[in-house]
C-alpha cells in the first residue's frame, strides 16, 4: 500500500498542493432552512465535529471545504474554531453568492446583482473563519448567468491582488459555463458531481485540458455508497436528504447499481466507502473528493482510503463495463 503522503494532488494552476482526499463541511453547520425545505443534514455535536476536524489533520487531511450557507455561517465558525492555531496545517475553501440570514437560520437566493455583495460576503467568511485569507473562494450559484461571468471573474481577480484570496473557482454542472470562468488567471478549480454511478466524462476533460481541479461533491453519493441503506432511505426531517430531488437523483440511481459493482469496491480488504473514493482516484489525476462528516469514525475510514490509493486499470475498466458504459 502506498503511504498517506504519497496521497498528493495540485490545486490545478495553483501552487497549492493538498491531500488527495478533502473534507465536505456541508453535514457540520447543522441544521437550516433553504428556501421552503431544509438545508442542513440533521443535527449535530459541535465538539465531536472539532474533534474530527483535528482527527483529519493527524490522519495527512488538509483541505477543507465550506460554504458561507452551511448552518447560515456555523460551518465555517466550527472550522476556524477547529483551526486555530493550525492554520498552517490546512487548506480552506469556501463558497458565495446567497442570502445569508444567521438570525433565521435561513438562506435564500439573491435577486439582485451579484457583483455588490461579493466584497462583503467575503468579509463575513475571513470572520467567521478567523483567517486573514481565503485559499479557495468559490462561486455557489450553479445557474449563475454567463454573459455576467466576465465581470464576477474581474471581481474575483481583483479580490486576489489585494490578497483577500489567493484562488477561485465555480461550483456548477455545467461544462461550458465552466469553461468562461477558466478564463481568470488566479481560477484554480471547478467543483462539480462525481461518484461511481454518476461518472462526469465532459467535465474531466474540461479539468484535463484547462489545468484545474475537479473538486468531487457527492462522491458518496450523499451517503447511498456508504452500505448503509436500503432501496427506501428514511431520514431525520431536518435532514436534507428527505427532499425528493436528492432520493431520485442519488439514492434511486445508485442502490439500484451498487450490487453490481460491490464486490470490486470493497476489493483488497476496502469499505464501500474507501472502494468508491478509489474510484474517483483512478479516474482522473486532478479529482479531489470532498466527503462530507459528522464523526471522528467517519474522518478515519475516509482517510484511511489514501492508504489503499486508487482502484485499477483493469477495475476501472470491469466498473464501466458492470454499469453499461
Amino acid at each position: 500500500m502506498s503511504t498517506i503522503k504519497t496521497m498528493q494532488r495540485t490545486l490545478g494552476r495553483s501552487n497549492i498542493q493538498v491531500s488527495a482526499l478533502g473534507l465536505g463541511c456541508w453535514a457540520i453547520g447543522g441544521p437550516w432552512f433553504w428556501l421552503d425545505g431544509q438545508g442542513g443534514w440533521g443535527d449535530i455535536d459541535d465538539n465531536e465535529s472539532i474533534r474530527a476536524i483535528h482527527s483529519a489533520l493527524e490522519h495527512g487531511i488538509n483541505f477543507f471545504d465550506t460554504a458561507a450557507n452551511y448552518g447560515t455561517g456555523h460551518s465555517e465558525r466550527i472550522l476556524g474554531q477547529a483551526l486555530k492555531g493550525k492554520r498552517d496545517k490546512a487548506v480552506i475553501a469556501t463558497k458565495f453568492g446567497f442570502v445569508v440570514n444567521e438570525a433565521e437560520k435561513r438562506v435564500s437566493l439573491r435577486e439582485d446583482d451579484h457583483l455588490k455583495y461579493v466584497r462583503g460576503e467575503v468579509e463575513d467568511s475571513l470572520k467567521r473563519l478567523n483567517i486573514n485569507v481565503i485559499d479557495l473562494y468559490q462561486l455557489h450559484v450553479w445557474d449563475y448567468a454567463t454573459e455576467k461571468v466576465p465581470a464576477m471573474v474581474d471581481l474575483l481577480e481583483s479580490l486576489v491582488s489585494e490578497g483577500k484570496i489567493r484562488y477561485y473557482g465555480w461550483s456548477t454542472d455545467r461544462v461550458d459555463a465552466a469553461r468562461l470562468f477558466a478564463d481568470g488567471k488566479y481560477c484554480a478549480t471547478i467543483q462539480h458531481d462525481l461518484n461511481v454511478v454518476m461518472d462526469a466524462p465532459e467535465m474531466l476533460a474540461l479539468c484535463e485540458e484547462l489545468n484545474l481541479a475537479s473538486v468531487n461533491r457527492s462522491p458518496l453519493a450523499r451517503g447511498a455508497l456508504s452500505g448503509k441503506y436500503s432501496k427506501n432511505p428514511t431520514f431525520p426531517q431536518n435532514d436534507v436528504r428527505n427532499d425528493k430531488w436528492s432520493i431520485e437523483r442519488f439514492f434511486v440511481p445508485t442502490l439500484d447499481q451498487l450490487d453490481s459493482i460491490r464486490e470490486i469496491l470493497t476489493s483488497n480488504g476496502r469499505t464501500l466507502v474507501q472502494g468508491a473514493l478509489a474510484w474517483i482516484w483512478a479516474r482522473n489525476e486532478k479529482t479531489v473528493p470532498i466527503p462530507g462528516f459528522k464523526t471522528v469514525a467517519q474522518v478515519e475510514e475516509n482517510a484511511k482510503a489514501m492508504q489503499f490509493g486508487p482502484l485499477t486499470v483493469e477495475q476501472m475498466k470491469e466498473i464501466d463495463s458492470l454499469l453499461g458504459r
